[in-house]
This record gives structure tokens, sequence and C-alpha cells, in this order.
């Protein structure tokens, strides 16, 4: 029974594909899985196509040309400017694949420069969003949770898009029940996932850091506390269908600001605040992956972050004051969208926030086009 979307974004090196199916083989869960392959015309998407023949997997490769054909067949070609062209959030794309086929009961982002562990990949991912019981949860003064605290006094690393104002928090350790898991974010070992200034201030020009991660760097699987939030990075996640209308993988590189890097990031804010709303919980630490990224100017990375870089500060308290009386995550994406549209807070580049809380809007009309079902209930609110 083919139950999950395995959305990877590549350009690079697809090739990573056949681990993951070795890994799914190896312990029984590749008949559950699809590939959705999202890349680009200049790539070799004809080959990426033979990989998945060869490897007798089912998939789909969607460069461009294959995405504006989908968007027609589909009735929604209104709408393909949600999905930026040669940008990690086309990730996008794969969630409205998945939206499509009702068959898919979950999804999981692999990122083309990371490879499984020796161990059970997918059927770690597919145990976490099946938890329930007392649960290790972490909390901190801040509201804000980072996913590498557990050896943070060693490497003292914070990971890409945790606020700066946030640091030097004081973190605390409880229990939280949890009875629905709707996202399992998966770690990584070698090259840690951290941000242009963080990279340089550990001495790397290369865009990766001269300080890594291994297993050892990881406990206990955890959640973030209720009220608090953390990063999500979608280069190893798993999750349920139902978040979907809130995951909308925000758009960026191809806009009048040029803020790149912060799709999955505030992604992930809405993703957190949306569960918080429904009860539900965001589950960290294994199974764990490699992470290899590719060497890199640090200084390009910087260029993309710079424009967002205090909109980051803020726009978590935007979200913190939506949508308490939702009783959906559509419903919560939807009023998070309103917060975005609304602020008034004279922010360095504040209008990309507007931006982004209209494309939000436009995703829910996104879905429910796509499906013919009403995802958003709410009345837009007036600009």
């Amino acid at each position: 029974m083919t139950d999950t979307c395995v959305i990877v974004p590549t350009i690079r090196e697809w090739e990573c594909v056949r681990e993951y199916v070795a890994n799914a083989r190896e312990y029984g869960h590749l008949d559950r899985l699809f590939f959705v392959l999202v890349t680009e015309d200049f790539c070799d998407a004809e080959g990426m196509r033979e990989m998945l023949a060869e490897e007798g997997v089912e998939g789909r490769v969607f460069d461009g040309e294959a995405r504006e054909a989908w968007y027609d067949e589909r009735g929604i070609e209104a709408f393909a400017d949600l999905i930026p062209a040669a940008s990690h959030a086309e990730t996008s794309f794969g969630l409205l694949y998945l939206w499509a086929h009702e068959r898919f009961d979950y999804g999981v982002f692999i990122d083309d420069d990371t490879l499984p562990h020796d161990t059970d990949y997918f059927g770690q991912h597919y145990r976490n969003l099946a938890h329930e019981g007392e649960t290790l949860a972490v909390e901190s003064d801040e509201q804000w949770v980072n996913v590498l605290y557990q050896n943070a006094d060693e490497h003292g690393l914070y990971p890409r898009g945790y606020p700066y104002s946030a640091m030097d928090e004081e973190v605390r350790e409880t229990t939280e029940s949890v009875d629905h898991v709707v996202a399992s974010q998966g770690l990584w070992t070698n090259v840690p996932d951290l941000d242009a200034v963080r990279i340089l201030m550990d001495g790397d020009l290369r865009g990766q850091a001269q300080t890594r991660t291994t297993r050892e760097d990881y406990g206990e699987d955890f959640v973030a506390a209720t009220g608090d939030y953390l990063t999500v990075c979608s280069m190893n996640l798993a999750f349920r269908r139902e978040v979907v209308p809130a995951f909308y993988q925000l758009p960026m590189d191809d806009n009048p600001w040029d803020v790149g890097r912060f799709d999955d990031i505030w992604s992930g804010v809405f993703l957190k605040r949306a569960a918080d709303l429904m009860g539900h919980h965001v589950y960290n630490g294994t199974p764990l992956c490699e992470h290899n990224k590719a060497p890199r100017s640090t200084f390009d990375d910087l260029n993309n972050e710079v424009p967002a870089l205090e909109l980051n500060e803020h726009v978590w308290r935007l979200a913190d004051d939506a949508g308490a009386d939702a009783d959906s995550y559509a419903e919560a994406f939807a009023a998070m969208a309103d917060a975005l549209v609304a602020h008034e807070d004279d922010y360095t580049n504040g209008d990309f926030l507007t931006y982004v809380g209209e494309h939000m809007r436009r995703w829910l009309d996104c879905l429910d086009a796509l499906t013919g079902e009403q995802v958003a209930t709410p009345a837009v609110a007036d600009d």
C-alpha cells in the first residue's frame, strides 16, 4: 500500500535517492513509498526517471516544464507563481502533489545532500508519527527551543533560523502527554544546519562549518513544549497529510526583496503554532541523517538571509498572537496569514511579511481549487 509521498528537491546529487531506496528496501518499507523529484529544465530529468525505473520504485520527476503541464491538467495554472523556480521552496510543489492524491497519508522531505544512517530511516519516522505517551518536553525562558541543546555547552551551536534575541536561554526539561504527533524532524550529523552569520563566526567561508556534529551530540528524542517554538529544517522531515494547509514552504529567492533561506524556518513556526492550537506535537531527534553540504560561498547565503534577519526576530510573535479560535490547520494558517498582512510594525523590508501573508492566503485557495473542497473557512480580513 503506497501511503507516503517522498519529496526530494534536487538540482545536484540526485543519486542519493538510491541510498534511501536501499534503506527502505532493507527494512521493508519500499512498497509504501512514492518518490516525487522536483528539479529544473536545465537538469537531467530523464536520468532521474531512469534511476527510479532501475530501482523499481514508484515515482515521478517534475522539471519546470512538467510542473507547468501538471498545473494545467489540474486547472490551477493561476497559482503557479506560488512555487518559485530553482528554489528550495519548490518543495511546496510536492505538497500540492501529495494533496491531490488522497492515497497519501504521509509526506517525507529529503534534501539531496543527505544520506541515511545505517538504521531504519523510514521506520523510525513512522514510529515517531505514531508515538504516544509521556514524552521528554523541552522549553526555555525565551519561548524557543534549540534543537541542538543536548550538547550545546560543548559545541555552542544554534541552528539556522534560531532568533538571535532568544540565545543564552535557560533550558528546562519536563514531560508532556503526547497523543498525536503531526511532524517528525530528524536531525543531522556532519555539517550542522547553520545560518551564514553563525558559519562566519565559526570561521568558515565555504558555507559549511568548522564545528561538526556526531551521533554523540544527540540524546533522547523530545518535543518542543506547547507554547515554545523551534527551528524546523526540511532536509529530514516526515509529516501527516493533515498539516499540508499550514505547511506551505514560503516564497523565497524570486521576490522583490531577494529574501531566501527562510522557507522551511518560517513554515516551521507556523506549523508549530497550528499544532499547539490543535493540541498536537512536533517530535525531534531520530532518525539522524548525514548532511554532506557542498562547499559554496558563505557570503552568498548571507546575501540571501540579510534582507529578512530583522523579520525573523519578530515573525514568530505575529504567529503567536494569531488563531486562538482556530478549529483546523487551515483556519490557523488563515489567521496567521491575516496577521502578517495586517502588521503595522516598521521593520526593515516589512512589506515582505505582507507579501508572504498574501501568498499564504492564496495557498489555501490553491488547495481548495485542487481538490474542490474548501480548506479555509474564515473570511479574509481587510488589508
